[in-house]
C-alpha cells in the first residue's frame, strides 16, 4: 500500500523517464521533444507525439518572446491558470485573459458572436509580438486567423489546441496552413491543460532549464 509514496520531486522526473521509455526513438529535434514530451505529460496521450504539429520558426520565436517579456494571452482562465506563474515571473511575463470581463459578454451578446471570439479582438492588439494560446474555443482561433488576414499586428507565436467536435479539427488545420509561427496538434484533442503545457515547456527553454531534461 505504500507503493503511491514517491517523494514529490520525483514524481515529474519518473513521469518523463516512463514517457521516454514508451516513445523510443521518435526522431524529434532535441527542443521539439521538450514540448511534445510535456503535452503527452499532461494529457497521458502519445498521440501527440505522431499529430503535433510545429511552424519550424515557431519554438524560437515564442522562446525569444519570452524572453523578452511579452504577455500572453489565453482564451480561458483555466489555461492562464495552468502557466508556470514562477517562471512566467523570473522571465517578466503577464498572463492576459478578457473571458470573464463584463464588456466581453456584452458585446458578444449584441453581435451574436462567442466571448471568446470577442475577447480575441480585444487581446489581440495587446499581444503584438508576444504568445496567443488558446485551448478551448475555436471560435477564438477561427477569429485571430481573419484579423491577421486583416493587417492586425501578429503575435510573435500562435499555440492552437482547441478540443471538441465543432470546429476544433478544422481551425486547428487552418492554423497548420498558415505562415504564422504556431503549434497546434491535428484532429479534435487539445484543451487548456494541454496548451498551457505548452507554454511552461517554452518558459523552460526560455530560462535554459531544458538543457539538462
Amino acid at each position: 500500500m505504500s507503493a503511491w509514496r514517491i517523494p514529490p520531486g520525483e514524481i515529474e522526473a519518473e513521469s518523463f523517464r516512463r514517457i521516454e521509455a514508451e516513445a523510443g526513438k521518435h526522431g524529434l529535434d532535441r527542443e521539439v521533444w521538450l514540448v511534445v514530451r510535456r503535452m503527452i505529460h499532461t494529457s497521458a496521450d502519445f498521440d501527440y507525439l505522431t499529430h503535433t504539429r510545429l511552424h519550424p520558426r515557431a519554438i524560437a520565436a515564442g522562446v525569444a518572446a519570452l524572453r523578452q517579456g511579452r504577455p500572453v494571452a489565453t482564451d480561458t482562465r483555466m489555461l492562464a491558470a495552468g502557466i508556470s506563474t514562477g517562471r512566467l515571473s523570473r522571465l517578466g511575463v503577464e498572463v492576459r485573459c478578457l473571458m470573464d470581463a463584463p464588456e466581453v459578454a456584452g458585446e458578444a451578446h449584441r453581435r451574436g458572436l462567442t466571448r471568446a471570439a470577442v475577447a480575441m479582438e480585444r487581446l489581440l492588439p495587446q499581444v503584438a509580438g508576444g504568445i496567443v494560446a488558446i485551448g478551448n474555443a475555436p471560435t477564438a482561433l477561427f477569429r485571430l486567423l481573419e484579423l491577421l488576414d486583416e493587417g492586425a499586428p501578429p503575435p510573435a507565436l500562435i499555440i492552437g489546441l482547441p478540443v471538441g467536435f465543432v470546429n476544433a479539427a478544422e481551425a486547428k488545420e487552418a492554423l497548420s496552413r498558415s505562415d504564422y509561427p504556431y503549434i497546434t496538434a491535428l484532429g479534435r484533442k487539445g484543451g487548456s491543460a494541454v496548451a498551457a503545457s505548452v507554454v511552461n515547456a517554452l518558459a523552460v527553454l526560455a530560462l535554459e532549464e531544458g538543457r539538462h531534461g
